[in-house]
Formats: C-alpha cells, sequence, structure tokens
C-alpha cells in the first residue's frame, strides 16, 4: 500500500513511517502541512492519506480543508483522519460521501496498532472506517427528542455500526447473528426512518446522517 502522512507532531510522524514500514507499506511522502499535503497527492497518487485536522498555520482545519480537496479531486485516493477532538461538522461530511474510501479515528486509536491498521486497509480498500468514540460523541450532541425511538435495542446496535463504516458480514460478526439477520434489521431500520422508498441516494447515508441528527 502506497500512503501518504500529514502530521506535524515530528514525533508521531516518524513513529507512523516507522509502524507503516515495518508492516511492508510503502510510506511514499511525510509532509507537515496542508498545502504540502495535497501537492504530495497530485504528485503521487497513493493508495491512501493519513492526515491530522490541525496543521499549521493557524492550526484549526488545515489538514483537513486538504483532506477534502483531495477527496474531490481525487476520488480514488482513501482519506483517513487522525485527530485528537471531534469535529463534528467534518465528521458529518465524510460519513455523508458515499463513494467510502474514508475513515476518522481519534489519535488514541493509534496506539491500538492492530485496529488502526485495519481502519487503513478498509479505507485503502473502498470502506469506511469511523471511531466508535467518535460516533458516540456526535449522539452525545443530538436534540433532547429521540428520532430513532422507533427502532429496537438491536436496530439501534445495528445502525451503530453501520455509521462506524462496518458492512453487513462485518456486522453479523461483531453482533453474532447472521448476515441475512443483519438485512433485515437494515430493512427495518430503512422502513422505521421513512427511507423504504428513497430513491437517487444511499439510503445507508441517509441513515446514518438521521441517526447523528444532521
Amino acid at each position: 500500500m502506497r500512503v501518504i502522512l500529514a502530521e506535524d507532531s515530528i514525533l508521531l510522524r516518524e513513529g507512523l513511517i516507522r509502524l507503516l514500514a515495518e508492516e511492508g507499506h510503502d510510506v511514499v511522502a511525510a509532509v507537515s502541512d496542508g498545502v504540502t499535503l495535497v501537492a504530495a497527492a497530485a504528485e503521487y497518487r497513493p493508495d491512501v492519506v493519513v492526515t491530522d485536522v490541525r496543521m499549521p498555520p493557524t492550526h484549526t482545519d488545515e489538514g483537513l480543508r486538504a483532506a477534502l480537496e483531495i477527496r474531490r479531486s481525487w476520488p480514488e485516493i482513501g482519506v483517513l483522519v487522525l485527530s485528537q477532538y471531534v469535529e463534528r461538522r467534518y465528521a458529518v461530511e465524510l460519513l455523508g460521501d458515499d463513494r467510502g474510501r474514508v475513515g476518522y479515528l481519534l489519535k488514541d486509536r493509534v496506539t491500538q496498532v492492530g485496529e488502526f491498521l485495519d481502519a487503513l486497509e478498509r479505507v485503502a480498500t473502498g470502506g469506511a472506517a469511523f471511531d466508535p468514540e467518535v460516533v458516540r460523541r456526535l449522539l452525545a450532541r443530538t436534540s433532547r427528542v429521540d428520532p430513532l425511538s422507533r427502532l429496537t435495542e438491536r436496530e439501534r446496535e445495528v445502525l451503530e455500526k453501520m455509521a462506524q463504516g462496518h458492512t453487513n458480514a462485518s456486522i453479523a460478526a461483531m453482533l453474532h447473528i447472521s448476515r441475512s439477520a443483519v438485512e433485515k434489521h437494515v430493512g427495518a431500520i430503512f422502513d422505521k426512518l421513512d427511507l423504504g422508498h428513497v430513491t437517487g441516494f444511499s439510503r445507508r447515508v441517509l441513515a446514518v446522517l438521521r441517526y447523528l441528527r444532521v
């Protein structure tokens, strides 16, 4: 896998380079700001970009804006965002991208090497990976009126896994139920959220966005 890293912390950047190299991946560029990240993506066209959100010069959202620009210009490049914070608007924007190849992890997740590498692989191969803590924090900011009150506890569990980017097969394995059971739960979720007859949009993405009260 060919990877570009964008991280202004030298220690973290070097640590990620070493980790990825040990796993057999090729880090084709390692940069510390958003402008250089976009330029590197244009030059190397990697399989995936791993970027921080807050980088120089303002340390606000340079890395995320660069990631979104890369998504618009080269949708075949996967983008895995690492952040110490849950940037709600940006997380929702990534969740709403139905093309896949996106992920959002909190930096603490990097210390869980297996989980980080699994997320990286999923993003690079066309899937999605969203930190469970990101999903929980987004849900904590919802209104007091629960738009999902019609869902059963199991349907809520399935929808939470969908929000994390898992496929039906992955959800079945995690919840120890059959894939057909997951498909039935997903269908029930669409019906209860009034998405049963929606066309022209991904019902899966719309369900997740409604789950997050966008």
